[in-house]
């Protein structure tokens, strides 16, 4: 389980080495992504609170990101945060998102990305349930949620 401690310690000395790269062009990257999926995988927008796909969805299935297909979260970590956009407890594997710190905004705030594509992903804030502590703010337009095979 990650706590704010290990958050701190992978923004500020190095992130998990991810189990494979993806890389591409921007021209090749807007020509596989929504223009929903690029601004904010590939420009770092935010999309609108409480509007989007996954905020009050809870159905079974895990999350993958949008730009490579790498799972991110498991729905069983979504909770109701309250904060506009889906939130999750814990990542599916540790090594999944890589952190960084983010003052952009007047804001000081920790970026999660994708660990895989360098996706943006949203950020990560240590105001979260126990016992972890952590909310994951993502956006949704960065994810796609699979069916979990057990609803087949």
């Amino acid at each position: 389980m990650l706590r704010w401690k290990d958050i701190i310690y992978y923004a500020k000395y190095g992130n998990p080495e991810p189990y494979e790269k993806v890389e591409k062009t921007e021209e090749e990257w807007r020509q596989e992504l929504t223009e929903a999926q690029y601004q904010v995988l590939r420009q770092k927008a935010t999309e609108p609170p409480y509007r989007n796909a996954y905020c009050r969805s809870y159905e079974p299935g895990v999350y993958t990101c949008a730009g490579c297909g790498q799972m991110l979260f498991n729905a069983t970590e979504k909770y109701h945060a309250i904060s506009g956009w889906p939130s999750f407890t814990q990542p599916a594997r540790r090594g999944a998102i890589r952190y960084t710190f983010d003052d952009s905004h007047h804001m000081q705030r920790m970026e999660a990305i994708c660990n895989v594509c360098g996706g943006h992903l949203g950020h990560v804030f240590n105001d979260g349930p126990e016992p972890g502590g952590l909310r994951y703010c993502i956006n949704s337009a960065s994810m796609v949620r699979l069916q979990d095979s057990r609803e087949e």
